[in-house]
């Protein structure tokens, strides 16, 4: 039927003069093209007074609409924390009393909605899975965070520890330089204890000292703590201080700038109390680390114990070289008249070196090569 120049309204008026004119509805839509259910549709409306036209499918109000005080708690907290999203926002605030909250989803999507969170922000955050020890102090991972420019114009150097288990910070300290390392550990072992095990990069203030150890190997093997460090050129070994410090930067380093040492070591206490005992983690069941996290059992004293030797022994001579028999073996100037064990493998094909509770090397026993020098606990 010639439907040219008519309006949806002209036709549905139409189709009702039709059907009411011919009595049979089922006949009136199969003309227009319509279902059944349709047709009956546009009859009651018609018979209702009720307008023709398309209605619009939005719902009259936005029943589950967040309200604006809400929003705005939200979007308060985001300002304050501009590196925490939804989920994080959602969980202090349940964490701090507030009810009636809208999910940690809907949380992000407001951020969204008002230009916070953008979709490529999103995929960074897409988590995934890292192994964890069981028990806190069971290993600390370290590391320095990239230095910074501050408005004095000197550098700064963070160097973290970050329990493995909780996420605890152990420490965050602003250093002018790389150096001192085993001063910073000392001030965290008097106040948390000592961890079993230090999990480390395999920078020059860590390990591989002239192709050796460093002091600050000696000095935890010294207190029965095993140094360890991550594969060369695979920053994934240490994934947990890797998000760390990309969690520091998002939060407050790309936020702030220092003044100097002093005002950076402020900045950076404040927000490791936040870390530690308001943030909530993901991973720990969205509790903050403060409330995983228990001090070591293991108490640091400067004085270190006497260690007593079963089988044979052998003392390093001044310049780091290990005599044995007929071969001599170049095992490091840190260990230099150092007393160590020497044991032959189980393959007898070579003998292990052992400092104290730990084998530090292996050597080869035809010519006397050295073979290792990895550090593992006996």
């Amino acid at each position: 039927m010639p439907w040219e120049n008519k309006t949806v309204e002209d036709i549905r008026e139409e189709f009702v003069h039709y059907a009411k004119a011919s009595g049979n509805i089922s006949l009136a839509c199969r003309e227009f093209g319509i279902t059944r259910k349709t047709g009956y549709k546009w009859l009651e409306r018609y018979t209702n007074n009720e307008d023709l036209k398309d209605r619009s499918r939005k719902p009259n109000k936005a029943s589950n609409r967040t309200d604006i005080e809400t929003e705005r708690l939200i979007l308060d907290m985001r300002e304050e924390n501009p590196g925490w999203g939804g989920k994080t926002i959602h969980d202090v605030l349940a964490r701090q009393g507030y009810q009636g909250l809208p999910c940690a989803k809907t949380c992000n999507n407001i951020l969204k909605r008002y230009g916070w969170i953008t979709s490529e922000e999103s995929m960074k955050h897409t988590p995934y899975v890292r192994f964890a020890r069981e028990h806190c102090n069971e290993l600390w991972q370290t590391d320095f965070k990239g230095d910074f420019l501050m408005r004095d114009g000197t550098r700064c150097f963070p160097l973290d520890i970050l329990d493995d288990c909780s996420r605890f910070s152990i420490l965050i300290e602003a250093k002018a330089n790389t150096l001192g390392v085993t001063a910073s550990f000392r001030q965290a072992f008097l106040e948390y204890g000592m961890p079993l095990a230090v999990l480390s990069d395999n920078g020059a203030q860590f390990a591989g000292f002239k192709g050796g150890y460093t002091s600050f190997e000696k000095w935890l093997m010294n207190h029965d703590i095993l140094p360890m460090h991550g594969r060369i050129m695979h920053p994934q070994t240490q994934g947990k201080i890797e998000r760390f410090h990309r969690t520091m930067k998002q939060e407050l380093l790309n936020h702030r700038q220092f003044d100097n040492l002093a005002h950076a070591q402020k900045e950076l206490s404040e927000w490791r109390e936040k870390y530690n005992n308001i943030r909530p983690h993901s991973a720990l069941g969205s509790l903050p680390p403060a409330e995983i996290y228990t001090p070591s059992s293991r108490e640091y004293h400067d004085d270190i114990r006497k260690f007593e030797y079963e089988g044979y022994t052998r003392k390093v001579n001044a310049k780091g070289y290990l005599r044995f028999a007929h071969w001599q073996s170049y095992l490091s100037e840190t260990m230099a008249d150092e007393i160590v064990r020497i044991a032959e493998s189980d393959a007898g094909d070579s003998f292990n070196i052992f400092y104290r509770n730990f084998k530090i090397a292996e050597v080869d026993a035809h010519n006397g090569r050295l073979l290792n020098r990895k550090i593992s606990r006996r």
